[in-house]
């Protein structure tokens, strides 16, 4: 009895991992849509506890709403390139936060413990930046279908590390 419980769980959790795959690779907006609602409201919450710490794989862009003003928080995925950073474009380029740094001109990425200033640039495709990849992500970019990076241009740090000290 027990093991056919255990094997329809696992044959559910599978399932919703290859829809979820599907959905990431095809990028289908009203599946897309259902998936960004889960995480802001599940998993966003969760991520942001540890998100921008140092040794965390996850940075926090804190942007402003561009109708209602609300500042907000997101998880994101960032790696360095050079002095900016390459934002990973799961959901592809159409999401929230995207149009609210691109309304406002600039936002603060909090990564690695660091806070900095930055300014939306060009998105950018995966084979431009497979260089700024580490070995250990590029299954995922592969596997949810992430084409589009968007660069990030670092404005200016304001850490209290680099700040004078009195």
């Amino acid at each position: 009895m027990w093991i056919w419980v255990a094997v329809g769980l696992l044959v559910l959790v599978l399932g919703l991992f290859l829809t979820l795959v599907t959905v990431m690779r095809t990028k289908n907006p009203r599946a897309l849509a259902a998936v960004r609602q889960f995480n802001r409201r599940f998993n966003n919450p969760r991520m942001l506890r540890h998100a921008g710490e140092p040794g965390s794989r996850l940075a926090v862009i804190r942007h402003v709403g561009r109708r209602s003003g609300t500042p907000y928080a997101t998880p994101l995925g960032v790696l360095p390139m050079g002095d900016d950073f390459l934002a990973i474009m799961s959901y592809g380029t159409d999401t929230d936060w995207l149009r609210n740094i691109r309304a406002a001109g600039a936002a603060e990425l909090v990564s690695g413990g660091r806070t900095y200033q930055v300014a939306a640039g060009q998105i950018v495709g995966r084979d431009e930046t497979l260089p700024y990849v580490p070995a250990g992500q590029l299954p995922f970019v592969r596997l949810f279908g992430v084409n589009d990076f968007l660069v990030l241009r670092r404005a200016l740090v304001t850490s209290d590390e680099d700040a004078p000290r009195a």
